[in-house]
């Protein structure tokens, strides 16, 4: 196998890695501006493009590749801008703010008040708790704070690409967001704690606010962060190593860096909020549970603003949602059929794309059609990846296990005094440890191999490695039933643990974490890479919806969520994943081969109702 793209044309990758003679995106911190570049040409300009030997040269020397250096030319990441680092730092504390906050709900609502405490507090021995509302009510709020906090994004995103653009969107829901938290710090004021009606109202209200403020947040700062690099090297160009050998700087390999380190930033917050709320809540009290996640998640806004003037931003465009739909309801006139095999078959059809570009229908095109050719191929590649999410409720669906039955089946097993509810911070302290690795010796080992290891690929193994988890899962929960006292209701109160060492769940747990590294950031990546650019909140919306989707489905699992029938929860999930994954790869295979051809697609002259980069309304 080369390195180079697996059955692209080498004139499309010509014409993607030549100078667009055309407007470029707009210099870091200026909306609305043209910033345009003087391009030299190193080989003969009468030459046609598809033709040429010669490099292609900036005025600033920077070289683009040949046809024939993309095909093989080992590819590299390029450098990571600061503005990037700054973003990952507001993610690192908007995570803290959440899962800080977020994970002690459940004792929060379901354990009553301890002996003695005003707070909420119970010290080393005590179980703590406030509203003492049951494991009902606490299993109710706590699975529509995670499904509202997945269904807000295609709001946010909404919000984003009609109104706002990323970043004023991420400012104001930071800002509502803050508003939620200082009502949920509301609700666990000692004088509002003595009334628990008014305490959970309160409450109730204030997840609604924190969710709307998260759901705005979300879909928009991974896409800022990508947007830092690609509005700066937004083509493939040559470095010459200090050995002599000449690479190419590949901005899709850096684009999955950068979320590879988001998601590490993602999962320290994540750990330091858990972990340290935790023990907040025993020791201190709830306010300070939900006050210090406040307190760090207030530096946002100032981060935010402190980098304004080098962040790289896009302005809003218009939402373009309407007329892609329009477009592809327009693609499927006469490819409709009672049989639903022959519809998808049509759906999959060479030309279905290609018979509705403006070019093919000349004077028959629609006066709405006010888009270009590279447009519909932008949004067949977006709606590519929208149907890629699709297979991720399955994914969520084990990865969720790690959140609540996990938790369950460390209580049944032999703690040696640690609490049942920290076992599964293995997940984000291996995503931590492992992200470094993979992104500084796997992927590039595989790419000196020759080896593409493509997002289609990744996701693939991300199915995998999720159903390896549930397996292990499931022989864990066989061995637990086998050699407990209680048989299979090890659940049961005074029955002893089983003479089973709770670290043993590392196994899943690492598991679980590499599943994340192929599968979770790589869809990230894949909606930021394939949407066309005035559609990425939205797009990325999508993914983060399939969370919720998920959570709507495990809904369904809860009957088998209870001794005896645990095993059978882990086995069936673990064989649905399998299934899922084997689908997935043979839905998206072609989808693979054209995976640098979808890359290389020029950025389209169409940006929604204005241009992004000044000039007259569209």
């Amino acid at each position: 196998m080369t390195s180079g793209p697996i059955g692209l044309d080498l004139a499309e990758v010509s014409k993607a890695n030549a100078p667009q003679l055309t407007d470029v995106p707009a210099a870091p911190g200026l909306e609305n501006e043209k910033n345009e570049k003087l391009l030299t040409i190193a080989d003969d300009s009468s030459q046609s493009p598809f033709a040429r030997k010669e490099s292609l040269t900036e005025a600033d020397g920077k070289e683009y590749p040949t046809p024939e250096e993309v095909q093989s030319l080992r590819r590299i990441c390029g450098p990571v801008p600061w503005a990037s680092y700054t973003i990952a730092f507001v993610e690192l504390c908007e995570r803290f703010s959440y899962y800080g906050t977020t994970i002690v709900f459940v004792n929060f609502i379901q354990n009553p008040l301890p002996p003695g405490s005003t707070t909420g507090s119970a010290g080393t021995d005590g179980q703590a708790g406030a509203l003492g509302l049951g494991q009902r009510a606490s299993t109710g709020l706590t699975t529509f704070n995670s499904m509202w906090a997945y269904f807000c994004p295609l709001f946010g995103a909404y919000m984003a690409d009609q109104y706002w653009g990323r970043y004023k969107t991420i400012q104001i829901s930071i800002f509502v967001a803050i508003f939620g938290h200082l009502l949920l710090i509301i609700s666990t004021i000692p004088p509002v704690l003595k009334h628990p009606d008014g305490a959970i109202a309160c409450f109730s209200i204030g997840l609604i606010i924190f969710g709307v403020g998260t759901g705005g947040f979300k879909p928009n700062i991974s896409p800022l962060i990508a947007e830092q690099y690609e509005q700066r090297h937004p083509k493939q160009y040559i470095k010459v190593q200090k050995n002599g050998e000449r690479t190419i700087v590949d901005p899709t390999m850096t684009v999955s860096r950068i979320y590879m380190y988001f998601y590490m930033m993602v999962n320290i917050g994540a750990l330091i909020g858990q972990i340290g709320m935790v023990y907040a809540e025993k020791y201190v009290g709830y306010w300070l549970s939900f006050v210090l996640p406040t307190a760090l998640f207030c530096c946002c806004p100032l981060v935010m603003l402190a980098m304004k003037k080098k962040t790289a931003m896009r302005p809003p465009t218009g939402s373009v949602l309407a007329k892609a739909l329009k477009l592809w309801g327009f693609a499927m006139r006469g490819r409709w059929s009672i049989n639903p095999i022959r519809t998808v078959k049509n759906l999959r059809a060479d030309d279905f794309w290609e018979s509705v570009k403006p070019s093919k229908l000349g004077p028959a095109k629609p006066a709405w059609m006010t888009f270009d050719d590279v447009w519909v191929d932008e949004v067949r590649r977006g709606l590519k990846a929208c149907t890629v999410f699709l297979w991720y409720p399955i994914y969520w669906l084990a990865y969720n296990q790690m959140i609540n039955n996990m938790v369950s089946q460390a209580a049944t097993m032999e703690l040696h005094g640690a609490p049942n509810d920290l076992i599964n911070n293995i997940d984000p302290i291996a995503l931590v440890i492992f992200i470094p690795i993979c992104d500084m010796g796997l992927y590039p080992l595989l790419e000196r191999l020759g080896i593409r290891f493509t997002p289609i690929k990744k996701i693939t193994w991300g199915f995998g490695l999720s159903s390896a988890s549930m397996i292990a899962s499931c022989v864990t929960q066989y061995y637990i039933y086998k050699l407990g006292a209680c048989g299979n209701h090890p659940s049961s109160k005074g029955c002893d643990a089983a003479p089973i060492n709770v670290w043993v769940q590392t196994i899943p747990y690492l598991l679980i974490a590499f599943s994340e590294i192929f599968a979770s950031i790589t869809g990230l990546e894949y909606a930021f890479t394939k949407a066309p650019k005035n559609m990425r909140s939205l797009v990325t919306a999508v993914f983060l919806f399939m969370s919720a989707i998920s959570y709507a489905i495990g809904e369904g699992f809860v009957s088998l969520s209870a001794d005896p029938l645990l095993i059978w929860n882990y086995g069936v999930i673990a064989v649905l994943a399998a299934i899922a994954g084997c689908g997935f790869w043979a839905a998206h295979r072609r989808l693979d081969k054209e995976e640098d051809k979808l890359n290389f697609i020029a950025e389209s002259s169409f940006k929604g109702r204005r241009l992004s980069y000044g000039g007259s309304n569209a």
